[in-house]
């Protein structure tokens, strides 16, 4: 009777084991909140249909939180145990564990991820999606982007959200930050640049929009900061 009664207890806890906790830079998935964080959502994400119990899943599990960091406000990676949530992995096709979804710009048509299970093939297969969903935006195939061409069409981006850099300021606002920079280095007086000068308005306004401000685009005068623009080659 107590080993029956310890057997229960055991499958039990495995049961409701999760292979990921709030610590994880992996976003735990549910019925509940799946529509609202995923297929509401403009980003791209990846996801893990997992059991707990499964040893694929759990061998993938160090390398999927690896990635999710590295990808950490550039891609979204969720994670949902279709074990216990088995109505959700049905409404996605899950027939085995683990299975890995790609919802890109179209969210009600998720791709099926065939790549290795290493982190670094999975960063890999997220960037790439990522630059296509990026392209489609940028050619207007996907409704995220309108923002973006409503306002070029318009007569030019926000200004404001290009950050004007200097000598003084660049390496305080860009090599001490965290975040990824975009640097426009330009003459005043150039054709080119005048021509760019509305679409990097633009670009700045989406990207601030579309990364929460992780991404920026900033532009620098080389004709006035010739010390700056000599240290990187213009």
């Amino acid at each position: 009777l107590l080993f029956v009664v310890g057997t229960v207890s055991c499958t039990l806890f495995l049961a409701v084991n999760s292979l990921y906790s709030a610590s994880d830079d992996v976003i735990e998935l549910t019925p509940a909140n799946f529509n609202k964080e995923v297929i509401q959502s403009e980003s791209l994400w990846l996801v893990e249909f997992y059991a707990p119990w499964c040893g694929h899943c759990q061998r993938l599990t160090p390398e999927w939180k690896k990635a999710a960091t590295a990808l950490k406000g550039v891609v979204k990676v969720g994670a949902v145990d279709a074990d216990k949530h088995q109505s959700l992995g049905g409404q996605y096709g899950v027939r085995g564990f683990p299975t890995i979804k790609i919802f890109g710009a179209n969210k009600n048509k998720a791709e099926d991820y065939q790549g290795g299970r290493t982190s670094d093939a999975i960063v890999d297969a997220a960037l790439s999606a990522l630059r296509s969903l990026v392209k489609e935006r940028l050619s207007g195939r996907s409704g995220g982007y309108s923002s973006g061409r409503q306002s070029r069409e318009s007569g030019g981006g926000d200004k404001k959200d290009v950050i004007e850099l200097t000598d003084d300021s660049f390496d305080k606002n860009v090599l001490n930050s965290d975040d990824v920079w975009m640097v426009e280095f330009y003459a005043p007086w150039c054709g080119h640049c005048k021509n760019l000068e509305p679409e990097w308005a633009a670009a700045a306004t989406e990207v601030k929009e579309q990364t929460k401000g992780k991404v920026k685009l900033a532009a620098v005068d080389a004709t006035v900061n010739q010390m700056l623009a000599g240290r990187y080659g213009v």
